[in-house]
């Protein structure tokens, strides 16, 4: 299926949509990956009668991005960065922060920004929420706050070990801290709190700037290039469609714990990185090649060796992944061309 349909299947599924009814939904980082395909699962759906307030720092990205929703009365973009404050007079009864610099060029050139959109986000959301009837908030945290383990699965309750002492931990160990926070506002305020752990996660609408891997490989497919390797691809991932992600998200919200941490991957797309850069040659008809990465490059590079989720806790939530890896990949692909 092609990702409007994708989009609309999620909008079917058997959730308590009703806690929504009449509701402000503020989703943070809207212009991003997660925030994109979210807000586009609520304003694809039958019977939608709630209000989408999507945030971030692009007016020029959100016209782009959101320009079928212009005319949508049920639609509002807010041009906000979340270090800063939010300063305005409305009720969000749910807010999901996926905002955060995930692109491992950032990690190299604004560790700082990175770290600061991470913190001072969950901060800021959370003391506006706090003080003006929140009634859900759900941080989309990483699964990189797993750091190098030892082997196992990663369960929710496991940690593994993080070189807090490296630039690279900027993203790892800010995502530690925001986790912590949220358990703190949580404990001392009585605000109901869900965190979501995605693994390693896929879909169209990259920027050209977005250093991801699957986003490279795929901009290599679309120039009519072979994929780039610039590692031997032995690191071993767990993976998820955005599609699946969101769908995820919408589980953890409106039936998730309040306190509770919940892994995203999908389990059947467990590959290393050498795979995937085979798989999207395969779709597009390419060879696989070598090449020296830059130091700077080299600088932003995840260097856990193996990161796999156990998704058993989501699983309960009644959440379940249909379709394979490369139906989806191929998928990504073709609406990345189109659009």
């Amino acid at each position: 299926m092609a990702y409007i349909d994708d989009l609309r299947e999620v909008g079917k599924l058997s959730l308590p949509w009703e806690k929504l009814s009449g509701k402000n939904i503020f989703i943070a980082g809207a212009t991003g990956l997660i925030g994109r395909c979210f807000v586009d699962v609520l304003m694809n759906r039958k019977g939608q009668d709630y209000h989408v307030y999507a945030s971030g720092r692009s007016m020029e990205r959100a016209k782009e991005y959101f320009f079928a929703y212009a005319n949508s009365p049920f639609f509002h973009f807010m041009k906000h960065d979340i270090i800063s404050p939010l300063i305005c007079e409305i009720q969000f009864h749910f807010i999901l922060d996926a905002a955060s610099g995930a692109s491992p060029q950032l990690y190299a050139t604004d560790p700082v920004g990175v770290m600061k959109a991470n913190f001072y986000g969950v901060d800021n959301l959370l003391s506006y929420g706090r003080d003006n009837g929140l009634e859900k908030f759900v941080y989309v945290s990483s699964g990189e706050i797993y750091g190098e383990g030892d082997g196992r699965v990663f369960t929710e309750d496991y940690s593994g070990y993080v070189d807090c002492a490296s630039v690279r931990a900027c993203y790892p160990s800010s995502k530690r801290a925001a986790e912590t926070l949220c358990e703190s506002y949580s404990s001392q305020y009585g605000i109901d709190i869900s965190i979501a752990r995605p693994c390693h996660v896929y879909g169209p609408y990259f920027t050209e700037n977005d250093q991801r891997v699957y986003a490279q490989f795929i901009r290599n497919i679309m120039k009519g290039k072979n994929i780039a390797m610039k590692s031997d691809g032995s690191q071993y991932r767990s993976w998820c469609y955005v599609v699946d992600c969101v769908a995820a998200l919408l589980y953890i919200m409106l039936k998730g714990e309040n306190r509770q941490a919940y892994n995203i991957a999908d389990i059947s797309s467990n590959i290393s990185i050498k795979e995937l850069a085979e798989m999207i040659a395969e779709i597009g008809n390419r060879k696989v090649v070598m090449e020296i990465p830059s130091v700077m490059e080299k600088s932003g590079y995840n260097v856990v060796t193996k990161s796999v989720f156990s998704t058993d806790k989501l699983k309960a939530l009644g959440w379940e992944v249909k379709g394979t890896m490369k139906e989806k990949m191929q998928a990504t692909i073709f609406s990345a061309m189109s659009c």
